[in-house]
């Protein structure tokens, strides 16, 4: 039988109170050569929303730092440090980051705008907080230990842990679209950069991007639920728009020195990546075009670069998280696209075979190794390491997705491991020693997955099929379909684990839906020709995987009634939702879209050009993957969602289809969110929700709901 109302309304709220499962889930790991120590945060419990700074060390976890106790454990942070969360998809409150020395001895993090630390390798004492001359968006500790850069209303400040001196200000902005030390809105959206300072080995020397937002449009998001509240200005890059100028200088401490980085700009716009290792700045620019990628070795006294290598693709040349790199002797290490693969080289040498797709370089911690995480198979991923004198070895092989957090000097790492059989595992592994979990308090899923993974059509596309508990194959009982899919290129949902999006997916399935969630073309962990399969067209070829993925499942499950066929998405997912429901109104019925980018020349240069062009070079890609375009085609129910204070994703997507529709005369349905921005966090708004959610699905597909069930949309 159908769950009953009092199980779906415990998941629902546990998925709400638990920020879908996200909270008392240990991370951002710092881990000393050896293992002795572990810094990470975490919350309390599963539902609470604060997180806090942990130690863990002789088999036992201590909490540092509390925000409770240090009065500051709600949301009010400075606007920057506002929306740098927002770009990082930031569930908790209270500290969510945090920056460690290299020996893992002293620690500093940001709360409410100021600064906070305390050494952690003896007897722990109290957080102590730092006089800074504002609220703080960002604080990096220097390597050393000894002093701390802080960008401070677009100005860098450092100031010394030990003593009475005053912080001094490194460089201050020369006007007010001018800042320093924060990454401008693609880097952190876009381009696995969310960092604008970087450290000298020895603590001496920094490393500032220069932001100027001088040419950027800016836009003016409002809350119509508040018309007393003053619209906010942000700068948007919009596709075919003027990008930030982003500039790279090299900072003495004194404030006497200041050294531009010199790379072509004009020609390579995007500062894509910045380190500072043993070796020098290391960074890697990116032509707008995003065809070519060069890294470049700096010299910090003179400013002068020097090509260490250069990466050209017709497509677009692919952006991986923790390259370029260096190890201990100063071997390169990047990642590239090499005939289906996206392989590991080591100055210029693969050394991972082909059908191993690297994801990230996850560091190299100790001599010449290399940590990563790759897929063979795009339902997993696992910790790979790479070394001179022993190759490739595999370090998981359970299935699921598996990262790791390597200790900076080696000898130790922290695996973060996701199953089918647990949410998350968090365990410290040290060579020679017994493995130590580290503390997981996030809830277990009332309703786990429960997934049938089929291979759909000829390109095998990756599919999840869900079906209800309580359903018996063979008794008669016809299961209307929906398609929950994402399929876009920021993740992949039809993975080995207890993914939250295929949780909220079975809640779908057990009140009698048959649930296909597929990963087609475009999306990560299959190789750069798969990914790059949807290259001019980031529509149409998805869509056509979401339509074998529904032939393999009504094959597999004879039960499947394909005469009563919706699909639901939440970003990219609610565009191709849309699409599919305007493109295909035989197959699909009926449609959810969420926060969907309908008008592509709307959304941010540097991930929408990388898929399309630049809109003046292509204008036809850009009408053809816009369903505001498609409007009047429009001939089933249609739901849109939109958070209005969304400055990813701005409303404006959804008001411009919707106004497009009502022009054409199609009937449809319109959800604002006041107050919410990409996501959604609070519990009734959430909750509410999912259930609105249901009922237009009962309600437009004539499903009749269980008799405690909830009542239809109106």
């Amino acid at each position: 039988m159908p769950l009953s109302s009092s199980v779906r309304e415990r998941f629902a709220r546990q998925y709400a109170r638990t920020r879908r499962f996200g909270l008392g889930v240990p991370r951002s790991f710092a881990v000393s050569e050896g293992g002795e120590r572990v810094l990470f945060v975490r919350s309390r419990g599963a539902e609470d929303p604060v997180s806090c700074l942990w130690l863990a060390a002789d088999g036992r976890e201590t909490q540092l730092a509390d925000p409770v106790r240090l009065g500051a454990a709600g949301d009010d942070v400075p606007e920057a440090e506002r929306v740098r969360r927002e770009r990082a998809r930031e569930r908790a409150t209270g500290i969510v980051d945090f920056s460690a020395d290299a020996a893992v001895r002293t620690a500093v993090f940001t709360l409410g705008g100021e600064v906070w630390w305390l050494r952690v390798d003896g007897e722990v004492a109290a957080p102590r907080r730092l006089v800074l001359p504002g609220p703080v968006e960002a604080a990096r500790l220097d390597p050393t230990g000894r002093r701390v850069a802080c960008a401070v209303e677009g100005a860098v400040h450092v100031v010394e842990l030990e003593g009475d001196a005053a912080a001094r200000l490194l460089a201050a902005p020369e006007h007010a679209d001018v800042r320093y030390g924060l990454a401008e809105h693609v880097a952190a959206e876009s381009m696995h950069r969310p960092d604008g300072l970087w450290w000298a080995p020895d603590g001496r020397r920094l490393l500032v991007a220069r932001v100027d937002e001088s040419a950027v449009r800016r836009w003016w998001l409002s809350d119509p639920a508040d018309p007393a509240s003053a619209p906010r200005a942000v700068r948007y890059p919009a596709a075919g728009t003027d990008n930030a100028d982003v500039r790279l200088y090299a900072l003495d401490l004194d404030g006497r020195r200041r050294t531009e980085v010199h790379w072509s700009r004009g020609e390579f716009e995007y500062l894509a990546s910045a380190a500072w290792d043993a070796h020098g700045p290391l960074l890697s620019v990116q032509s707008r075009d995003q065809r070519t990628v060069l890294l470049l070795a700096a010299d910090p006294t003179t400013g002068e670069t020097r090509e260490l290598w250069r990466q050209r693709d017709e497509k677009w040349v692919s952006l991986v998280a923790g390259a370029p790199a260096r190890t201990r002797s100063g071997r390169l290490l990047h990642v590239e696209d090499h005939g289906r693969s996206r392989r590991l080289f080591v100055d210029g040498e693969p050394v991972t075979p082909d059908g191993l797709q690297v994801d990230r370089i996850l560091g190299s911690p100790a001599g010449e190794a290399v940590y990563f995480a790759g897929s063979a198979e795009p339902t997993e991923e696992h910790v790979w390491r790479w070394s001179p004198g022993e190759g490739l070895r595999q370090l998981t092989t359970a299935p699921g997705t598996h990262t790791a957090h390597p200790a900076a000097g080696g000898g130790a790492l922290v695996l973060v491991s996701r199953t089918e059989e647990r949410l998350v595992e968090v365990t410290l592994r040290r060579a020679g020693r017994a493995d130590v979990p580290i503390g997981v308090r996030a809830a277990e899923p009332l309703l786990p997955p429960r997934a049938v993974h089929l291979r759909a059509g000829a390109r095998e596309v990756r599919t999840a099929l869900l079906l209800p508990s309580w359903y018996r194959p063979g008794e008669g009982r016809r299961l209307p379909v929906l398609l929950s899919p994402y399929s876009g290129p920021a993740m992949r949902l039809v993975t080995r684990t207890r993914h939250p999006l295929l949780c909220e997916a079975r809640w779908f399935a057990e009140h009698g839906f048959a649930v296909v969630v597929a990963d087609g073309r475009g999306t990560p962990g299959r190789g750069p020709a798969w990914e790059k399969a949807v290259h001019g067209d980031t529509l149409g070829p998805v869509i056509e995987d979401q339509l074998a993925a529904l032939r393999a499942a009504a094959r597999h499950c004879a039960d499947l009634d394909t005469n009563r066929v919706a699909i639901r998405g939440w970003s990219y997912g609610g565009t191709l939702a849309t699409a599919a429901v305007l493109r295909h109104p035989d197959v699909f019925h009926a449609a959810i879209a969420g926060a969907a980018p309908s008008d592509q020349r709307l959304y941010d240069a540097h991930w929408r050009e990388r898929f399309l062009g630049h809109p003046d070079d292509n204008p036809t890609a850009y009408d053809r993957c816009s369903p505001v375009n498609e409007a009047a085609e429009l001939r089933r129910p249609l739901l849109l969602i939109h958070g209005l204070a969304d400055d990813n994703v701005v409303a404006a997507h959804t008001l411009r289809l919707s106004a497009a529709l009502l022009a054409a005369g199609r009937p449809h349905r319109v959800l604002p969110l006041p107050g919410v921005t990409h996501g959604t966090m609070d519990e009734d708004t959430t909750v509410r929700l999912l259930e609105a959610q249901l009922a237009f699905l009962e309600e437009s597909l004539g499903v009749t709901a269980p008799a405690d069930g909830i009542q239809p949309f109106e």
